[in-house]
């Protein structure tokens, strides 16, 4: 079976041909970054956050009436929650982790904003912070309960001692242990690092520097604290409705507003996420199946208008087998054309995509990846009108109608 006899066919009727290689080209390149954007979100969506998140909840309030006693107050509040069978550790903090709003710094290795620097978010928190948290200190020790204070409002001092997460301290000190070692705030103020944390994200998914996070022992202010509560696995729904009822009892200058699990946080965060993963994955689909059945009708068209044809040259000899081979490969010459041409517009178009929307640039292994599934279904569509094809009988040469 040579090739010469399916070019002259095809460049007889091109338009179908060439229509069905434009689908092609349209669905690899779309397909192929969306399946790649997709397991991105995939990825994110169930990354190793290095946090108990499901056995976290967190408690918003607000100052009402002149009774708040600002850290006397929260102290009260952490011994009630602290206090309930079944909860593991609490703490005050000024933002949630997941939950897209925080708050970050730039940290120096050297005074006068010089040396090695680190953008990290910071969780100005109390000692139980780690424990709350569910993290891993590697390194070193936990917060000094003695330096934990809540500095009056308008000031820049900052706390002697800080925690950082594996991936900053690696980011500020590449070279050894960042154990030790001073770090220095834009105003030139020093803390030491006391430890280590292996791994925990922070508050915003999306960004490149999730990882690189600090825990520093200050009560936050009023406006902005929240308490974090770590229970016991399995008992975090009951210990959220019963520490709501515990501080409502207490009138002590703040109102409850609102008792939420991280789990429901970080979902309400990676919504957008998981839409657009479910979405992406639905135009994947659909995509996939108008490209299947286009060319299930290009094939289906060729063997109806060539039924005489085929009838002949199986009057003249050929077997069934050449006539299926005949057809599939006319549609695998169909396919590349439209391969070739979707991989340069998938590049171009993942091109765009990463200066565009900064994305990660899309990954050759999926190109290739496309490419081979495509001449798959490409294989699988055209398989049947082919199989119909090989079973014309030699006796339609011979009709006139």
């Amino acid at each position: 079976m040579d090739f010469k006899h399916i070019l002259s066919s095809l460049r007889r009727s091109p338009t179908g041909a060439i229509l069905v290689a434009l689908q092609i080209a349209l669905a690899l390149a779309i397909v192929v970054n969306s399946l790649f954007i997709v397991v991105q979100r995939l990825e994110t969506l169930n990354a190793d956050h290095g946090i108990d998140v499901p056995n976290i909840f967190a408690v918003g309030w607000t100052v009402s009436g002149d009774r708040f006693n600002g850290e006397a107050t929260m102290r009260e509040d952490l011994a009630i929650l602290r206090g309930l069978p079944g909860v593991v550790a609490a703490t005050v903090t000024n933002a949630l982790p997941l939950s897209g709003g925080g708050s970050s710094n730039l940290l120096y290795t050297e005074q006068n904003e010089k040396g090695t620097r680190a953008d990290v978010n910071v969780f100005f928190v109390d000692e139980q912070a780690a424990r709350t948290f569910g993290v891993k200190i590697v390194e070193g020790r936990d917060l000094d309960a003695a330096v934990v204070r809540k500095p009056p409002r308008n000031t820049s001092s900052f706390p002697p001692e800080i925690l950082l997460t594996r991936d900053a301290a690696k980011e500020m000190f590449p070279n050894g242990s960042a154990l030790g070692k001073t770090v220095y705030t834009s105003l030139s103020q020093p803390a030491r690092v006391v430890g280590i944390i292996d791994r925990m994200h922070g508050s915003w998914p999306t960004w490149d520097k999730f990882a690189n996070v600090a825990l520093v022992p200050e009560i936050p202010d009023e406006q902005y604290a929240r308490y974090l509560v770590r229970t016991e696995p399995g008992r975090r729904d009951e210990l959220m409705r019963q520490a709501e009822e515990a501080l409502s009892k207490v009138e002590n200058g703040r109102v409850i507003l609102k008792v939420r699990s991280l789990e429901y946080v970080a979902a309400s965060t990676y919504a957008d996420d998981r839409a657009m993963a479910v979405y992406l994955t639905v135009v994947i689909g659909l995509l996939l199946g108008i490209s299947a059945l286009g060319i299930f009708g290009l094939a289906a068209f060729n063997v109806s208008t060539r039924t005489k044809q085929i009838g002949t040259r199986r009057a003249v000899g050929a077997r069934r087998l050449d006539i299926l081979r005949y057809f599939l490969l006319e549609n695998w010459l169909i396919t590349t054309a439209g391969v070739v041409a979707g991989c340069v517009l998938a590049l171009l178009l993942g091109y765009w995509l990463s200066t565009a929307f900064e994305l990660p640039r899309l990954k050759l292994y999926y190109l290739v990846g496309g490419a081979l599934g495509l001449w798959l279904l490409s294989l699988a569509a055209a398989l049947r009108p082919a199989r119909r094809a090989s079973r014309v009988s030699p006796a339609i040469a011979t009709r006139t109608v």
